[in-house]
């Protein structure tokens, strides 16, 4: 390896770029905020234990040691061992007498325990080559312009698929809203009818990334109806958010999953948790999807027309169709699939492997940005500003009146009742492994995945990025689990992720199908 343009020492000069972006430029400003995570905000919740500096080397040489280390992680080891070793950093960070900074039995803070350790390791780091990075010659990026990314961006200008659904609410809205540009990105909103025709542009590449349907990355990559291609599961895009409607000539003759029978029901895809969580419905009352009603795949801008003409009876789609066929009066609102599964994803923003694996960088910024969208987006406080940004004709094309029902959760559902239901739809970007568990049992039960491609733990390792998720929330100050993976509560059921073919067998042995 050839000598660091900045500093001369034998490590990738992108090392520096990555260490510098989101942290302060100059060593006495980190020095300053270093200080404030031990006195500001004095009336904030203490951190439970003390942090000495034996915790500090646990946290660095313990949790670094073997393999699969987080990248950054690794660059702010590399970084210590090339000050000179942890004392070293710890001298020309806080001075020679560093160990008294860490002596207080209580820091007090708004940061977490880990992550105030996380922070005084880079802090450290970064103080000891501040003479490298004040260097005229460095040309280190700005803090605002790389947006905490590891590196500059391999590419600016991207082409991003999406259907106009609510679910793609964080892709979207993340272009009017400035987030992609906040993150120096360019972002080009490709609109598509459906998602066989994105599902196709993408293996074509002809796309840089893509919103789709949570089961799409598994079914794709595992080559379930269409050529295999790799793809992977960044950030999720919505939970809730979907519903099934029934033309209104049923009015008050469907109570229940049984009084199906014989429909003609819309469903948006084969690989989508609207047709999986339908089936797990009209199951549970007995029907057997395949034989008992009939499922017309249809491209979700057509359902209106479609039940409007009486080509189908009922569809499961996302609540601005749910809810644009109360608004024109077509339709009502039988169920919110909230009430089937609370906080189930729909939609998900996916990219392929090989495109990630060339535009690693990139891959970064943008799920970063559709991640600080989404945390925009789920404060109830800025659900109108959104739907009126996300209404126009060259985005969802909906009246803002349902996009506002949709969004705030205060709606009517054509049988004359009024609702206020905050948590129809919100976004929270972090991707359960356990959500993708409970996809692929589903496809085993309906014949869309053979038993033996059934690997679910390896499935969800590969496809869901749960890890970057994180790592990307807390570098923009969110809050994400530690957990990969959680028991969920269904209608008829929790989901224990460890023991995926025991909930299957249950399944199928509960209600015969």
């Amino acid at each position: 390896m050839s000598g660091c343009s900045i500093c001369g020492g034998f490590h990738p000069a992108q090392t520096h770029q990555s260490l510098l972006a989101g942290m302060p430029q100059e060593p006495v400003e980190l020095v300053d905020d270093l200080v404030k995570m031990r006195l500001y905000r004095p009336e904030a919740l203490a951190v439970a234990n003390t942090i000495t500096e034996a915790d500090l080397r646990t946290a660095l040489f313990i949790k670094m040691a073997g393999q699969g280390k987080p990248k950054r992680e690794q660059l702010v080891l590399d970084l210590i061992k090339l000050a000179g070793g942890l004392d070293e950093a710890f001298s020309a960070a806080f001075g020679p007498k560093a160990g008294q900074f860490f002596a207080d039995a209580q820091i007090k803070s708004q940061f977490t325990r880990r992550k105030f350790l996380q922070n005084i390791a880079v802090g450290a780091a970064l103080v000891s080559l501040a003479n490298c990075a004040q260097q005229p010659e460095a040309n280190v990026p700005d803090a605002e312009a790389t947006s905490g990314t590891t590196g500059d961006l391999e590419k600016n200008d991207l082409k991003i698929a999406f259907l106009p659904i609510t679910c793609a609410t964080p892709i979207i809205m993340s272009e009017p809203l400035g987030f992609y540009e906040r993150h120096g990105l360019d972002v080009n909103l490709m609109k598509y009818a459906s998602w066989s025709v994105v599902r196709d542009a993408a293996i074509a590449g002809e796309l840089d990334a893509f919103h789709m349907l949570a089961p799409m990355p598994i079914s794709i990559s595992l080559g379930l109806g269409s050529t295999a291609f790799p793809m992977r599961l960044a950030s999720i895009e919505n939970n809730n958010g979907q519903g099934i409607a029934v033309a209104k000539k049923h009015l008050g003759k469907v109570n229940g999953p049984a009084d199906f029978a014989g429909m003609t029901i819309g469903i948006p895809f084969d690989y989508s948790n609207h047709n999986l969580l339908l089936r797990y419905y009209l199951a549970s009352g007995g029907l057997d999807p395949d034989q008992d009603v009939r499922l017309l795949v249809l491209p979700p801008p057509d359902a209106i027309a479609q039940m409007s003409t009486g080509q189908i009876d009922a569809f499961i789609l996302p609540d601005n169709f749910t809810q644009r066929v109360v608004f024109e009066d077509i339709g009502f609102i039988h169920i919110l699939t909230k009430d089937l599964w609370p906080g189930h994803p729909c939609c998900a923003f996916v990219a392929g492997q090989d495109w990630i694996d060339q535009h690693p960088n990139t891959f970064r910024a943008v799920n970063k940005a559709i991640i600080d969208g989404a945390a925009y987006a789920n404060n109830p406080a800025n659900r109108r500003e959104i739907a009126a940004a996300i209404a126009p004709r060259e985005y969802l094309n909906q009246p803002v009146e349902v996009l506002e029902a949709v969004m705030t959760g205060d709606f009517e559902d054509g049988q004359g009742n009024v609702f206020n239901e905050p948590d129809r739809i919100y976004f929270d970007p972090y991707p359960w492994k356990s959500f993708s568990s409970w996809i692929s049992t589903q496809l085993v039960r309906w014949g869309y995945m053979p038993t033996e491609k059934a690997n679910y733990d390896e499935i969800s390792q590969e496809v869901f990025l749960t890890d970057l998720a994180r790592e990307l929330s807390e570098e923009l100050g969110i809050d994400a689990p530690q957990e990969l993976k959680r028991v969920e509560s269904l209608k008829h059921g929790e989901f224990d992720p460890t023991q995926p073919e025991t909930y299957l067998k249950a399944q199928k042995e509960k209600f015969g199908i």
